[in-house]
């Protein structure tokens, strides 16, 4: 979809539909006063008959109103009028979306960056507008046959403002939601299709598609040369080769890079340790991580951001055969520690030790891992929050920043040293599980055993990554997160 901005009244500008909002109360927001004085009072009548209430996320579309240009008038409910949340506002664009798209409007211009929403910039408002629109309109048909085309799509919404952040504020929402929708894509196919070897393929695409991003793809003959023990026996039980994709983003020079690393698991059966087959299916989203770093490289080369970004993804699948992974086997990690495999189940931090070992050469500034950790994480936290664990507290306060900012939030947890005994083994360096209890906590803890030379902070999103039931689907989140965290630490040396 294309967005623009305009500094039009919404009673002259020429478009498909105007988008005005209505609160609680039968009160006004400001464009929806000027409208209904354009139509001598019409808006008023519709909600004293009761036609509309205000309540959040409740729509009416309007048709040829008297005195206004547009053909088109959507009525939006959002709430309280001093009282509007982030949520609101999103159910709010959510429904607005919906309405849209199925009323034949090719364009339609939005007023709802006007409304109180806490203490929300009019950037914010309008950017959040762009990725909440885009995630809604998102719809995967990839593997589906006989899919029909929409038969009116929504092609440009606008918005009205005259704050000189609003244009930059829409290309910035777009990268962003083409970043979600390239990592909804890779998580929602089936594992048969997106195997190892696809995800380095795309990654090869997305290195030819911008001139400042070059992709390095290492097959399991290259990580054996590297010590990359630990990874490689999880790829043991799988037919499909493993693989350690990089992806170098140059935006700023010589300056140290962020190195985003994310879990790869294109397919987590559980390995000997078997997984209950219900719910199976959704451990094709076991890739959630990488696909989250490659939505993040994605949106930050579109926006041509002047940092350098590193990806590395370190890829496998985890399936049972007769040379996989066995519980009481012990591996040797590309740091030199020995790992005691109690539970082949818990296998990304087997990938993701090696990969965080061999970020140390890329003389990061920062390692952020992303990974669909632990079940535990969404026990304490569901699905609305990111679980965030970090050895520096500057960091941690940068992420929790960022996911305020942009509303896709973490919460941090404790990552003591208190919690190490649990990893304690008779036969190795150290275990790869510390039992039932803080199971994400451990989970972290023994991923922090490989990243005392650099700052480093870790991001479980098993919660987060995607949703189960009839909604099931990959979110794209952390991407807002993540864009969010790197275009904070730009504006911090600016």
């Amino acid at each position: 979809m294309q967005y623009f901005v305009t500094a039009n009244t919404p009673s002259t500008h020429r478009t498909d539909c105007v988008i005005t909002a209505i609160f609680e109360q039968g009160e006004l927001s400001p464009s929806a006063m000027l409208i209904n004085e354009q139509s001598n009072g019409y808006i008023k009548q519709i909600i004293e008959r009761g036609d509309i209430t205000g309540k959040t996320g409740q729509t009416l579309l309007l048709q040829d109103v008297e005195g206004v240009t547009s053909p088109r008038i959507l009525l939006v409910g959002c709430g309280q009028q001093d009282g509007t949340t982030e949520n609101d506002f999103n159910t709010a664009i959510i429904a607005m979306t919906k309405v849209l798209n199925e009323s034949g409007a090719d364009d339609a211009t939005s007023c709802l960056s006007e409304i109180k929403v806490a203490d929300r910039t009019t950037e914010w408002k309008t950017r959040q507008t762009v990725i909440t629109a885009e995630s809604t309109l998102y719809k995967y048909t990839q593997t589906k046959s006989n899919v029909k085309p929409a038969q009116q799509p929504l092609t440009k919404l606008g918005f009205f403002s005259e704050d000189s952040s609003s244009e930059l504020a829409t290309q910035t929402g777009q990268a962003i939601a083409e970043g979600m929708s390239l990592a909804r894509e890779l998580s929602n196919l089936p594992g048969n299709i997106c195997t190892p070897t696809y995800l380095a393929e795309q990654a090869i695409e997305l290195g030819e598609r911008f001139e400042r991003l070059t992709t390095t793809i290492l097959d399991e003959a290259e990580m054996e040369e590297l010590g990359m023990d630990s990874l490689l026996s999880v790829s043991r039980g799988s037919r499909q080769p493993a693989k350690l994709i990089t992806m170098n983003y140059q935006g700023a020079g010589d300056e140290r890079p962020v190195v985003l690393v994310g879990k790869g698991l294109t397919f987590d059966a559980g390995g000997i340790s078997l997984k209950p087959s219900q719910g199976m299916d959704e451990m094709k989203y076991d890739m959630c991580g990488s696909a989250s770093v490659f939505g993040t490289i994605s949106a930050i080369a579109e926006l041509n951001l002047p940092i350098n970004v590193i990806g590395v993804v370190p890829s496998s699948e985890n399936m049972p055969d007769g040379d996989a992974n066995k519980p009481g086997d012990i591996v040797t990690s590309m740091a030199g520690k020995t790992i005691e495999i109690l539970n082949t189940d818990a296998e990304g931090r087997l990938i993701l030790c090696d990969a965080l070992t061999y970020s140390e050469r890329f003389n990061p500034a920062i390692v952020i891992d992303i990974a669909t950790l632990t079940g535990a994480i969404i026990v304490a936290l569901g699905r609305q929050a990111t679980g965030l664990f970090s050895n520096d507290q500057g960091l941690a306060d940068a992420l929790l920043q960022a996911g305020n900012d942009s509303h896709d939030r973490t919460w941090q947890l404790p990552l003591w040293d208190d919690f190490q005994p649990q990893l304690d083994s008779n036969f190795a360096d150290i275990a790869n599980i510390g039992g039932k209890e803080a199971g994400s906590v451990t989970a972290a803890c023994f991923l922090a055993r490989f990243t005392e030379k650099f700052t480093w902070a870790h991001l479980d999103i098993a919660g987060t990554a995607w949703n189960s039931g009839k909604a099931k689907g990959a979110t794209g989140r952390p991407v807002p997160l993540l864009v969010q965290y790197l275009l904070n630490r730009i504006a911090d040396k600016s």
